[in-house]
């Protein structure tokens, strides 16, 4: 399976490439700064740089053009402020699924957020608010779309240690996940294509093993 990852060295994203290569699956990290490359070499990935705030249609079709399945896992990060929420978080996605349409990729999971509604929230902080806004216009995007979608809204992202023990379904409580076990349940909804088009799923720390978690979909 060859695999094209919407922002290559994100910490999701790293992970999931590094369980993808010891199957003999071909992770395709797409990254906008050259310094990075190395570091998805070194875990048997291809990087392929390209900006995808300024790239255009053609550009990431052909990145995209042979794959099997696409992975947005972008993000424009902490520190960055509400219109870069609206260029990556929002514009690149969309920007990906369209490329993904154009080169006849059908399978494609995006990598959202819980709790999107928080936006309209008074007390949220403003460009919080923007990421979330950008997060729910990306989602609505995508479920316009003939593309094999999955949405996938991880809680409170953690740098713990993964369990492998998950609730994954369409509507769980507020909670938190760490990021090994959101690379390893993307992986599971790869594999398992069926069972997750078409859905939105949430996804936080729970006592379900995933390949049981993505099985009960």
């Amino acid at each position: 399976m060859r695999v094209v990852i919407a922002g290559g060295h994100g910490q999701i994203a790293l992970r999931l490439q590094k369980l993808l290569a010891p199957r003999g699956d071909t992770a395709v990290g797409i990254i906008r700064n050259t310094d990075h490359a190395a570091d998805l070499r070194d875990i048997s990935a291809e990087p392929a740089v390209l900006d995808l705030e300024t790239a255009g249609l053609a550009e990431v079709v052909a990145v995209l053009d042979g794959a099997d399945a696409a992975v947005f896992a972008a993000g424009a990060g902490p520190g960055s402020g509400a219109g870069r929420k609206d260029t990556v978080d929002r514009a690149a996605a969309a920007l990906f699924a369209e490329a993904a349409q154009q080169a006849g990729v059908r399978r494609h999971i995006q990598i959202s957020a819980m709790g999107l509604d928080r936006a309209g929230n008074p007390d949220t902080e403003p460009v919080f608010a923007a990421y979330l806004r950008a997060k729910a216009a990306a989602e609505e995007d995508l479920r316009g779309r003939d593309l094999d979608w999955t949405i996938l809204r991880p809680g409170r992202l953690t740098d713990d240690p993964g369990t492998g023990q998950v609730h994954l379904t369409d509507s769980v409580d507020p909670g938190s996940i760490s990021r090994d076990d959101v690379a390893a349940v993307t992986l599971a909804l790869l594999d398992d294509v069926p069972r997750s088009i078409g859905r939105t799923l949430e996804l936080v720390e729970g006592h379900t093993p995933i390949a049981e978690a993505v099985e009960r979909l």
